[in-house]
């Protein structure tokens, strides 16, 4: 009989039933306390965090089974797949809050050089950077006439406001030339010449213009 060899040998021997779960429910209830968790990241943080620790364990199992290079190959495959998708259906990223940008990004031109510039773009049916420079020529033209006060970094909107002021007969075509040049240069929408000829209509229609520098007092003040 080896019963006590027996005995000695099983002593070396990790038990195979351990009694982990109230361990781990009693660690749980400890870490569930607020003290724990007053820096913890964001929940996206943790989401990302816990994606990255699935990705490793994955591989890592793929890397201890038989086959497990092949294995880590597809599950890369199929990641970059994943992200490709991803990244196609979400599209490219927009620009945020570049609708307070001002209205003239370059030096200085005079309205003459900018109606040039737009009808430069307009022959070669570019109709957003024809819109853009009909708008600019549109506002310069009103400084040069002393019915703005020419203001660096003042926004497409704001300059038609400000003009409004004194042509209020042209205030909505000035507002909806100001929301054009606005949609193609940070909407992300492309320009029309049917939204060009606005545009057009309206720089010919103020060149003639008579301001009502009365009102525009009154509204100021």
């Amino acid at each position: 009989m080896n019963t006590a060899r027996d005995h000695v040998r099983a002593s070396d021997e990790v038990p195979v039933d351990t009694p982990r779960a109230p361990a781990r429910e009693a660690a749980e209830r400890e870490l569930s306390r607020p003290e724990y968790h007053e820096n913890d990241p964001h929940l996206l943080q943790r989401a990302v965090d816990r994606f990255w620790d699935w990705i490793g364990d994955v591989f890592t199992a793929a890397t201890t089974t038989p086959g497990g290079l092949v294995g880590v190959v597809v599950i890369a495959l199929i990641v970059l797949a994943l992200l490709f998708a991803l990244g196609k259906r979400l599209g490219p990223p927009r620009r945020a809050g570049r609708t307070a940008a001002t209205l003239f990004a370059d030096s200085p031109r005079s309205a003459a050089e900018h109606r040039a510039a737009a009808d430069s773009h307009a022959a070669k049916k570019e109709w957003t950077p024809a819109i853009q420079e009909r708008m600019r020529a549109i506002v310069r033209s009103l400084e040069e006439r002393a019915l703005l006060e020419p203001r660096p970094g003042r926004t497409a909107d704001e300059a038609a406001a400000e003009a409004s002021l004194s042509l209020p007969a042209h205030s909505p075509e000035l507002h909806s030339a100001a929301t054009a040049f606005d949609e193609v240069t940070y909407g992300g929408r492309t320009g029309t010449r049917d939204a060009h000829l606005r545009l057009l209509e309206l720089d010919t229609a103020l060149e003639g213009a008579r301001p009502q520098l009365a009102s525009a007092h009154h509204e100021a003040g």
